[in-house]
């Protein structure tokens, strides 16, 4: 009788399960459609044994060829490659047949078999990163990259679970969604942003998995809009929120939600002795909400993509979930090889991100400024051609954004423009882009809509032309 237990064949018996690869195999020899349910998880180097990786390998070869793999058929291609003794003889391949406890249950066998693979993945990767840390000759932050990307590449290694849904079932889902809707019983898919006519504009506000980029020129109000955004989530809907502040440290961050939340002056707040005795509620009740809010900022400067998403997996982690992810701005964000050409390096920024949003189940906002093109034109409301550096962004993203104030391209109009800033949503995957009137306070670093009882700045010139004809 075969010992399928043989000691010295594996690493340590704590990260190997002979039996599974053994029942796993025998399962597969026996009845080939089980291969169905174990393809899309392993590969060769998950079985511990030699003899099992080329029994496997000889099996996947001749199914994915369309052609029986039982213990004759193997046993004929192993011989073939001139492997057969390797693998056990014929014996084995009888042996493993017998060794099936239950055949029903392969899909976990196979599952037992991944995990145990990847942890000895894991160990091998430990003694990888004791040898990059001790190479003396690359930066600590060249040695912390090379050893993080060691571990993050598990995460890509993972196998993946049936993710085919049949028409039917697809249907019965969406019919569902639809009358919950209609009935009013249905939990929104989407997370307001704070600005009802973008909401409008969105059916609704963010969902999960998208990528928002929000494209301005410098001083536009790029950041304080996605800040915005990010604080009525946090505070409103008690989502946490998380910011990359690539841009501006930790103290002026929290120093622009002190002035938002508060609506007290910016100035004002930077230097204390400027406030007043009417300031002092506002401010103290605008801390106790910023404090009780589940906000968390990151302002280390040139972050990569893997950088970025191993600290923001770690804040999901921390958090349990995310009701959205800001990074400010695109353009401080670094490639993973400064060799390349930097079009190359926001290209792997944006289709990261991309994947990250979908990963971590969030909408990130992408803040990007625009380059200076837009300013040489008469109308300088931006358009999808003036994304800086690189089409990937247009490509990667689902929704586009872009602020625009007039006054300042133009500082000499009226005291009515003081406050205006337009919005276009340029780019809307699932809708129909178009226009919207924000109205800015500068002052506060906060976007709020445009009241309705007042028209906007545009709306009036086009009055005044009207006249005029």
């Amino acid at each position: 009788m075969i010992d399928f237990e043989e000691p010295g064949t594996v690493a340590s018996a704590d990260i190997a399960s002979v039996p599974a690869e053994s029942s796993l195999l025998g399962g597969l020899l026996l009845d080939n459609s089980h291969w169905d349910r174990v393809g899309d998880l392993l590969v060769v180097s998950d079985f511990s044994r030699l003899a099992h990786q080329l029994i496997f390998g000889a099996a996947a070869a001749l199914i994915n060829a369309c052609k029986p793999a039982d213990v004759i058929t193997v046993s004929e291609e192993l011989r073939r490659h001139g492997s057969i003794d390797a693998a056990g003889g014929m014996e084995y391949l009888h042996a493993l047949t017998q060794y099936v406890p239950s055949a029903g249950n392969i899909r976990r066998y196979a599952e037992t078999v991944r995990e145990l693979a990847l942890r000895r993945t894991l160990m091998a990767a430990g003694g990888e990163i004791i040898e990059i840390a001790q190479n003396r000759k690359a930066t600590f932050d060249e040695t912390l990259e090379a050893a993080t990307s060691k571990v993050t590449s598990l995460f890509d290694s993972r196998g993946a679970d049936d993710d085919w849904q049949e028409a039917a079932e697809g249907m019965q889902v969406l019919i569902d969604r639809i009358n919950e809707q209609a009935s009013g019983t249905a939990v929104p898919d989407f997370t307001p942003t704070g600005l009802a006519d973008l909401d409008a504009r969105l059916d609704g506000g963010l969902r999960e998995g998208e990528l928002v980029v929000i494209g301005a020129r410098p001083g536009m109000g790029k950041s304080a809009l996605g800040l915005s955004i990010a604080a009525h989530i946090a505070l409103s809907q008690s989502l946490p929120i998380g910011v990359f502040s690539m841009e501006m440290p930790k103290r002026q961050v929290f120093a622009r939600l002190m002035a938002l939340v508060s609506q007290i002056h910016l100035g004002r707040i930077k230097r204390g002795e400027r406030l007043t005795d009417e300031d002092w509620p506002y401010l103290t009740e605008a801390a106790d909400q910023i404090s009780r809010a589940p906000i968390s900022i990151n302002d280390r400067s040139g972050l990569n993509i893997n950088q970025l998403r191993a600290s923001a997996r770690a804040l999901r982690r921390r958090r349990g979930k995310l009701g959205v992810l800001v990074v400010d701005y695109l353009g401080l964000m670094s490639g993973t090889d400064s060799k390349q050409s930097r079009a190359y390096q926001l290209e792997e920024a944006t289709t990261g991100l991309k994947s990250l949003a979908k990963e971590l189940g969030c909408p990130i906002l992408l803040l990007a400024q625009l380059n200076r093109k837009v300013e040489e034109r008469i109308d300088q409301m931006p358009v999808l051609s003036d994304l800086r550096d690189s089409g990937s962004i247009e490509q990667d993203a689902d929704i586009v954004i872009f602020v625009h104030r007039p006054i300042k391209a133009k500082p000499d109009l009226g005291s009515e423009w003081q406050n205006y800033a337009k919005a276009s949503v340029a780019k809307l995957r699932d809708g129909e882009p178009g226009y919207l009137d924000l109205m800015y306070h500068g002052t506060q670093t906060r976007f709020c809509d445009w009241p309705a009882h007042e028209p906007a700045p545009t709306s009036q010139v086009r009055v005044q032309r009207t006249k005029e004809l």
